[in-house]
């Protein structure tokens, strides 16, 4: 494995820890594929270092058990801000509740 690998799989390690962003947010910050973030931590990381790999694995599996509620919030704010769209332009909606 080459050393850049490493160092960057180290860091991205490292900065989860840290700020316990998702796969998705890390990605954006190291300007790289979500891809390679999780390969990076599911694959190279517990060879890597073991210790740091139960740590990021503890993480990544409380991701894991919210993403539905984390799916569930993005799409009520979705419908949320299409709705005050369409009464900003006139739009009448009606609520199917």
């Amino acid at each position: 494995m080459h050393d850049y690998i490493r160092e960057r799989t180290l860091k991205i390690a490292q900065h989860l820890i840290e700020t316990r962003k998702t796969v998705r947010a890390i990605a954006k910050d190291f300007d790289i594929s979500k891809s390679t973030v999780h390969k990076d931590l599911t694959e190279r990381l517990p060879e890597i270092h073991p210790e740091l790999w139960k740590e990021v694995r503890e993480i990544l599996e409380y991701h894991k058990q919210i993403r539905h509620l984390r799916g569930g919030e993005a799409t009520r704010r979705k419908y949320k801000r299409e709705r005050v769209l369409g009464e900003a332009y006139g739009e009448v909606q009606e609520d199917s509740r």
